[in-house]
This record gives structure tokens, sequence and C-alpha cells, in this order.
């Protein structure tokens, strides 16, 4: 592996390895002839252009399969919150934890005020939340609920709310990503949710297609 400085290094998480339940946080290392084997595999179509470049990685496991990471990927996947919060500051609203990928590199934000997290998995909150309070304390706060059925404190408006709460990419998320959406349109400025424009992509040539 090469020692270089990558646009993505910076939003990359501390969180250490650890299993509660059915939840792991484990970190793995892609080696050169990995990250060649993927470049390989992303000239398929299906692939989407995606590999993972060789270096280590923070991954959450949730009965073995890979729920959130900070590879380059994911996390072009969730640049658009963090643009948003940069450019609006103010209180910031993410429904679902992960890794904290997402809640940290936004907390970084001088402009920003608050940091709320609504996550339904106190495993989940027990992994990741202490790597976040112990860096941005009072700045973060967590709260164990339901996205789809939280609701927010009388008066509080968010300038940003980001809902990631899916396994996989698959166009019937689209359906729950319009009750989030209605769910907290008049609370924020700004909403958006994970792989939603790619998603409307493909339902649009599924239709177009007659599938």
């Amino acid at each position: 592996m090469t020692d270089r400085i990558h646009w993505y290094d910076k939003y990359k998480v501390n969180v250490p390895e650890a299993a509660i339940g059915d939840w792991k946080i484990e970190h793995i290392i892609v080696s050169d002839e990995d990250e060649k084997g993927g470049r390989m595999r992303a000239c398929n179509p299906s692939s989407m252009g995606r590999f993972v470049p060789a270096g280590r990685y923070t991954m959450l496991y949730h009965f073995g399969s890979m729920w959130m990471s900070d590879t380059p990927d994911e996390i072009k996947d969730h640049l658009s919150p963090i643009y948003e919060a940069k450019r609006i500051g103010g209180h910031v609203l993410i429904n679902g934890l992960g890794i904290g990928m997402v809640a940290g590199a936004i907390a970084a934000l001088e402009n920003v005020t608050k940091v709320t997290i609504i996550e339904k998995s106190p495993e989940v909150i027990a992994l990741v939340g202490p790597s976040l309070t112990e860096k941005f304390g009072s700045k973060i706060e967590i709260i164990e609920a339901d996205a789809y059925e939280f609701k927010p404190p009388k008066g509080v408006r968010y300038t940003v709310v980001w809902h990631d709460l899916w396994l996989s990419l698959c166009t019937d998320n689209l359906k729950e990503m319009a009750t989030l959406h209605r769910r907290y349109g008049r609370r924020c400025d700004w909403q958006g949710s994970w792989g939603k424009e790619l998603l409307k992509y493909h339902r649009r040539r599924e239709r177009s297609n007659g599938w």
C-alpha cells in the first residue's frame, strides 16, 4: 500500500473494533493486489465502476452483512449532506448513525452548531456513539428512536436532514424515502436520502423499458 494522502482521508472514522449482539465493527486492509482485482471487476457495468482502493477501512456489519463503511465510494454517496451543512450551518439531523462518518464530518464544521442523530439500535449507539461524543462533546446528540416515528421537539427546526437507513440500494426504498421526506419536510431547509437520485434514475429506466 502507498502512503499517499487522498481526498477521502479526512472523512475516514476512528471507531475501535468491537462486537455487541448481532452488530460488529471491523477494520479491514485492502492490499494493492486487492485493488487491482477490484478495478478489473469495476469494468463490469453491473458494478457501476465501483471499487475499493488499497488502504485501511472501517466496516459495520449486521448479521454478517456489511451495513456501512468509510470506503471512497461510500463517502461519495454521502457528500451532499456534508456540502449542504457546510453551506447552511446550524442544527443538522441525521437519521441513521452507521459508523458516524457523516455525523463526524458535519460536526467538524465550524458553522454547524449541533448534530442530532436518530438511531434505533442501542448496539450501534454503544459501538459508535462514544467515538463521536468524545471528540465533539455536547455538539453531538444521539437519540435512540425510530426515524419513522420520531417527533422533533416543538419549535425545533433543522437546516439539513439526511436519511440513511437502508442496507442496500433498491428502487423499493423510494417509497420509504418519500414517507420520510413528507414527515420531515416542514421541519427543515434541505433534506436528502442516501442513493435517492440514483434510484430515481433506475426507476425511470425500468419504466421506459417496460419492466
